[in-house]
């Protein structure tokens, strides 16, 4: 038995493309597409997860088919895995075609191109990714790929039942054309997928790079309904004093993106905001990967975008409760096929959800290893910690944790003055008690400011020590 779809309520009408008729309404082309994909995954998502793999392999095989004939990368390397066009893709053959690195991106440039592709996936565009590995790479997409993320974007506000009748505002680091206005840019609908749709309120922009004061500013006199920022930037405004006290009168919801949520960042959402935190998971290369399930916090794989499969140190499957690295193929991608594709991410496998959906679970996102401490034994630890956050009185402006090697660990810190002996001694421990790193020794250094990344993520955590070019054991500290 599968749970029946569920329909929410919606106050923004669907959107009419014909005069003289609003009800029932007849979107215009993009509008009937978002619909009728939106119809198809009310019934997917609560399939049971043999139905939903056997689905993903039918449009694998059509991906490796086309792969196979018009990718000049994996004409050899399929063909070595055991796999034949035109016969049934199997677990086992799956199973041997090669892992795909970062690495193998940058070095394998235009052999990863298709030569053609079916001409009704749309005109194709190069994305850049932020390299926020330290090796950014260059991704085709197809007018295809946008249409199935601006899909998964609108599901994310169904599954939320948010009030798309109100003013959707995002803080993005990234500049497009007007964000870096005083006041931003202004749109008439919350997406093209949303637009396209449904009568939606506004969309406004503002590029998250202004300071935090203008930031602030900006979504006082605005007052959205909903905020889409980056966990740090929300941080940052929740331990400012303006933005404790900044008065919303209609938010009621703040999306998180791009980042790892920081420990703790809901509940003091909740507590000085007074609204939920709801973050979504997604990787520029392969769009979507999965959306936090509007039941309960862990996140479900959007399967009908991307197969996801998460991976222990022999490469074999991670049970629930299992930490590994995340490997993702996205399943509609012919103008650069990305198969098993390692992001560089490492996430805990989940049990089955008991909101009855059979999209499978990631009870969490660990991160990247570049985000990990290195124990001197070797192993990679994940930390949950916000050091700085327990001694608010030292004039920290902001701090980042730097692994040199396997016995040093430097913090860089923005601060208002130069620190006391006293103060310097008290960051030493607190790092330290934190990273569980007594046998690491503390080094101090003053910085005049600490960038972000060029894709815009804050790194709190950086090691700089290099990674291993296969899936390793991740403990939790």
């Amino acid at each position: 038995m599968t749970a029946p779809p569920t329909h929410p309520d919606l106050a923004a009408p669907v959107r009419s493309a014909m005069p003289g008729m609003s009800w029932p309404a007849l979107p215009e082309a993009v509008g009937l597409m978002m619909l009728g994909l939106q119809y198809q995954f009310e019934r997917s998502e609560w399939w049971p997860p043999e139905r939903l793999r056997a689905h993903q392999f039918r449009q694998l095989q059509s991906l490796l088919d086309h792969a196979a004939a018009e990718v000049p990368y994996y004409r050899d390397l399929l063909s070595r895995a055991g796999f034949r066009p035109g016969e049934t893709l199997t677990e086992s053959v799956w199973q041997r075609i090669p892992i795909l690195t970062r690495r193998e991106v940058q070095q394998r440039g235009m052999d990863l191109h298709a030569g053609r592709y079916p001409s009704f996936h749309g005109k194709k565009s190069e994305q850049h990714t932020s390299g926020s590995t330290g090796m950014p790479t260059a991704v085709l997409r197809t007018e295809l790929t946008g249409l199935i993320w601006e899909a998964i974007t609108l599901r994310d506000n169904l599954w939320h039942r948010r009030d798309m009748s109100g003013t959707f505002a995002a803080l993005r680091i990234r500049q497009s054309p007007g964000e870096n206005a005083p006041d931003g840019a202004r749109a008439l609908a919350w997406s093209l997928g949303a637009g396209a749709a449904f009568v939606t309120g506004p969309s406004l922009v503002l590029r998250g790079v202004r300071p935090i004061s203008e930031q602030i500013a900006w979504l006082g006199r605005e007052q959205p309904d909903y905020i889409l920022i980056h966990p740090t930037i929300l941080r940052a405004m929740l331990r400012d004093p303006e933005g404790r006290g900044l008065h919303h009168e209609r938010l009621k919801a703040v999306i998180s993106y791009s980042e790892l949520v920081p420990a703790g960042l809901g509940e003091l959402l909740a507590e000085t905001w007074g609204v939920p935190l709801q973050d979504i998971y997604t990787s520029e290369e392969l769009g979507y990967i999965a959306l936090q399930c509007p039941d309960l916090p862990h996140y479900h794989v959007q399967s009908e975008a991307v197969f996801v499969e998460i991976l222990d140190e022999a490469g074999a499957p991670c049970p629930p409760g299992r930490v590994g690295q995340v490997v993702a193929t996205s399943l509609h991608n012919f103008a650069m096929p990305l198969i098993r594709y390692a992001l560089g991410d490492y996430a805990e496998a989940g049990p089955p959800c008991p909101c009855g959906r059979g999209l499978p679970v990631l009870a969490r996102i660990v991160g990247r290893l570049r985000n990990m401490l290195r124990a001197p034994s070797g192993a990679w630890i994940k930390l949950d910690f916000v050091p700085m956050e327990q001694a608010t009185d030292l004039p920290i402006i902001q701090y980042q944790l730097a692994q040199l090697s396997l016995s040093v660990i430097e913090a860089r810190l923005v601060t208002l003055r130069p620190l006391t002996p006293a103060e310097e001694e008290r960051v030493r421990d607190l790092v330290a008690n934190q990273c569980g790193a007594s046998g690491f020794t503390i080094e101090i250094r003053y910085r005049d400011s600490i960038p972000r990344s060029a894709g815009g993520k804050f790194e709190e955590f950086l090691c700089e020590l290099d990674e291993p070019a296969t899936p390793t054991a991740i403990k939790a500290l």
